[in-house]
Order: C-alpha cells, then sequence, then structure tokens
C-alpha cells in the first residue's frame, strides 16, 4: 500500500490531491488548493511551501508526484511558475518524500486515455476512477490525476521489475532522482 500526494503547481493557487493505491484499487483520501492571493512572489512561495508540508505532516504520504512546467507563450508565466513547483518540490523532499514527475500529456493520457484532454474530462475522469460523489476543482483534479498517473506508473513499473527480476533469479528495485531504473547487474 502507497500513500500519494499529487501537486499541480501554480503561483497562485497550487492543487493538491492525495490518494492511497493497494494493488490495482485507488482510494480518495483528500485534495484541495492553497490559494497564496499576495502580490509577493516569496511570500506566494512561502506560503505553498508551508501549505504542503502541514499538508504532509497530517496525512503522511509515502510517495509524491508533480506535474512538469510546460513551456509557456509569456516567460513571467512560466519563470512564476517553475519558482512554484521548486517550493512544492522542496516541501515533499524535505519530508522525505521521493517525488515522480510527469509531463501534462502523460497524467492526461494515464487517466482520460488520450493526452489533449480538457479539464473538464480530467475532472469527469478522476471523479470516476475514485468513486467521488462531488467533481473536485480544476486545480484540486489535477492534482489527483497527477497522483493517478504515479500510481498507475509505479504498479506498471513494479509488473515490469518483477519480470526482469524473475528471470535473473532476482527481485528487486531502486529509485534514482524520482525514476525508476532496474537494478544493475
Amino acid at each position: 500500500m502507497s500513500m500519494i500526494i499529487g501537486i499541480d503547481p501554480g503561483s497562485r493557487m497550487t492543487g493538491y490531491g492525495i490518494i492511497v493505491c493497494e494493488g490495482n484499487k485507488l482510494s480518495f483520501v483528500d485534495a484541495g488548493t492553497i490559494r497564496t492571493e499576495t502580490p509577493e512572489i516569496p511570500e506566494r512561495m512561502k506560503r505553498i511551501f508551508d501549505g504542503l508540508t502541514r499538508i504532509i505532516q497530517f496525512h503522511k504520504p509515502t510517495e509524491g508526484a508533480i506535474e512538469q512546467v510546460f513551456m509557456a507563450v509569456n516567460p513571467d508565466s512560466a519563470l512564476k511558475l517553475g519558482q512554484a513547483r521548486g517550493a512544492a518540490i522542496t516541501a515533499l523532499v524535505n519530508q522525505n518524500l521521493s517525488v515522480g514527475e510527469y509531463t501534462a500529456r502523460q497524467i492526461k493520457q494515464s487517466v482520460v486515455g488520450h493526452g489533449a484532454a480538457d479539464k473538464e474530462q480530467v475532472q469527469m475522469m478522476v471523479t470516476r476512477l475514485l468513486g467521488l460523489t462531488i467533481t473536485p476543482q480544476a486545480d484540486a483534479a489535477d492534482a489527483l490525476a497527477c497522483a493517478i498517473c504515479h500510481a498507475h506508473a509505479s504498479t506498471s513499473m513494479n509488473k515490469l521489475l518483477l519480470a526482469a527480476g524473475a528471470g535473473r533469479g532476482r527481485a528487486s528495485m531502486s529509485r534514482g532522482r524520482g525514476r525508476w531504473r532496474l537494478p544493475a547487474d
């Protein structure tokens, strides 16, 4: 069993979503947003870091997942998004969580089945996959989708590693920098 926190970084609103993965079964734990609501960038980053730290300390997830930065048209927006992502990653690793990183396309592919899905499709599929009675807010749904993507990727990698290990007479796995890799011979 693993508890995964997914993060959808944003400089004004950062979404988070927490799920439990037991085999192929996914269960909802919590989701929401951290709103920074201040014009000063350093204060926004502090609020993201502090908010995520409190959430991690309360729920005690075992793994983290975060959406990678996409190339924005506006360089200033991309910079602010990168800073928010940095504050979130720092909160995760400061609490000793490994971090999986996924592109928006990978997350949408994992949850909806195609990488060009819109926000409403992601919200609908997250609601269905987790058996929720209400639709989460868009940023929280994106964070839950990130956690679901990580759960799917981890499950698939575990199967591959077990199959590879069985062929060599041993099964082991190691993680490096948030990415799965096969053990060295």
